[in-house]
């Protein structure tokens, strides 16, 4: 897989702002089907930075409902990506 296929986009929200400015860590949406070693060699290559572990986890997509119709949102996969001591993703800087 080529890296770009597997790391989606970064999610930025109020919890993962945190978990970047205190923690060192950085949240992206993957690929459902990537492992965490694949994931760990993307963001190396993209972000040219080391990586020290990535956590995954799949998120089930909510029901929703639009008066009588049931819809279903797409199930999808999160990692959780911590950097090495005084590395930094220049990317979020800002953000």
């Amino acid at each position: 897989m080529i890296q770009y296929e597997i790391i989606k986009r970064p999610l930025i929200t109020e919890k993962t702002t945190i978990q970047k400015e205190e923690h060192n860590k950085f949240t992206f949406e993957v690929d459902g089907s990537a492992n965490r070693v694949e994931i760990k060699r993307a963001v190396e290559k993209i972000f040219n930075v080391r990586v020290a572990s990535v956590r995954t986890m799949q998120v089930q997509g909510k029901v929703k409902r639009r008066g009588r119709i049931l819809g279903k949102r797409k199930n999808w996969k999160k990692a959780i990506v911590t950097l090495m001591a005084g590395e930094r993703i220049e990317f979020f800087e800002g953000v």
